[in-house]
């Protein structure tokens, strides 16, 4: 088995660790310039749904919602999942899209099922719903903790053997002709047979050098918790307001599908929303939820995306290097993946049959004039 580094303690970094130590891989050394989830992971939104419009994502994500339910038997740890319901609702002229996606997702084992708005109002008799013509419907869906997630599966993996090296910024990959040979820190060198680059917005940068241009662009997000309105049970993504929200606490977590591009550094980026973006984006969301008008403001988030030209990952090795496996570009989609990403990298580096095959996100998509364009997307997707 090869030897391998795994650069960044995020959900995917210590996801793919803990799966190669799960198959027995020898020698299997985490570094991370900070400590595990502390990153961006810390500040997702971790709402965990089957809703994609591209089959490998659902295959995925149901993979996924298997080991969030039953997290103590799988990675040894308390409950990190808390179940609520999910809506997904799309502009009125795209119902068709919806109903194909719904039908897809179901044969790939998600429950799954279409409803009308008198269906909706029945669910959340407190919701406007006359603009929906349809909305997708899971019962069982979730969210969780970034940062706990992180840390619950890279405890496991270092109880199973795997190293760990944390506040240790890695400065560069080493590379021999067309092949990585380790990483080059403030500590020194590391050298091993495979490097997983699971580092998010900071890909691009570790790649240059490499002569691998993988187009990732960092997006800011502002998420608010808010207080004082409505008990939410159902966790929603609406491409009416251009808003998602999910159950917080006592209260509602709301965000916004797009960030601005322009000038962002995941190193040096605002630490709390701004209070005109917050209110525009408290009064779309108003719109299907009439009581977040009255409703206070607990606390706000911030982050970044690692967003690709299709929204979608980046995973798997890049032509022409050797010894290298990419995860990046999750769009934000991260989280409620990456368990079964996290299997995936780990089957990759091993040379195992892939569970779910992730070849289509191949990072050479690009390059290559193949981006993803899934049969039914949404003008959102």
């Amino acid at each position: 088995m090869p030897e391998v580094i795994v650069v960044g303690a995020g959900v995917m970094g210590a996801s793919t660790a803990f799966h190669l130590a799960e198959r027995g891989a020898r020698s299997v050394t985490v570094v991370d310039a900070r400590r595990a989830g502390e990153g961006m992971s810390s500040r997702s939104s971790a709402l965990v749904r089957m809703h994609y419009t591209f089959e490998p994502e659902v295959r995925l994500a149901v993979d996924s919602l298997a080991y969030f339910r039953d997290w103590p038997e799988r990675v040894g740890r308390p409950p990190v999942f808390r179940e609520c319901a999910f809506v997904r609702i799309v502009n009125p002229g795209e119902a068709d899209l919806l109903r194909k996606n719904v039908e897809m997702q179901r044969a790939c084992g998600a429950e799954a099922e279409v409803i009308t708005a008198d269906d909706l109002r029945e669910l959340e008799p407190r919701w406007h719903a006359d603009d929906v013509v349809a909305a997708a419907y899971e019962p069982y869906a979730g969210y969780g903790d970034g940062a706990v997630v992180a840390g619950d599966l890279l405890s496991r993996a270092r109880e199973m053997g795997v190293a760990y090296r944390p506040n240790t910024p890695v400065r560069g990959l080493l590379h021999d002709g067309g092949r990585v040979r380790g990483v080059r820190t403030d500590d020194g060198e590391l050298t091993a047979d495979l490097v997983v680059l699971a580092t998010g917005v900071w890909t691009r940068p570790l790649l240059a050098p490499l002569g691998v241009d993988l187009p990732i662009e960092a997006e800011y997000h502002e998420v608010v918790v808010m207080r004082d309105g409505p008990i939410a049970r159902t966790a929603c993504i609406d491409s009416v307001t251009g808003a998602y929200f999910r159950p917080e606490g006592g209260g509602l977590l709301l965000g916004e599908f797009v960030g601005p591009r322009d000038g962002i550094d995941p190193d040096d980026f605002p630490q709390n929303p701004g209070e005109p973006s917050v209110m525009a984006m408290v009064e779309r969301a108003a719109h299907r939820v009439p009581a977040l008008a009255e409703a206070g403001i607990a606390r706000g988030v911030t982050g970044i995306y690692d967003m690709s030209p299709d929204a979608r990952p980046l995973l798997g090795p890049v032509a022409g290097i050797d010894g290298l496996i990419v995860a990046a570009g999750f769009s934000g989609m991260g989280f409620k993946i990456c368990p079964a990403v996290g299997r995936a990298l780990a089957e990759l580096a091993l040379g195992e049959p892939q569970t779910v095959d992730v070849s289509a996100f191949t990072p050479d998509r690009f390059a290559e004039g193949n981006p993803i364009t899934p049969p039914y997307g949404y003008t959102d997707d």
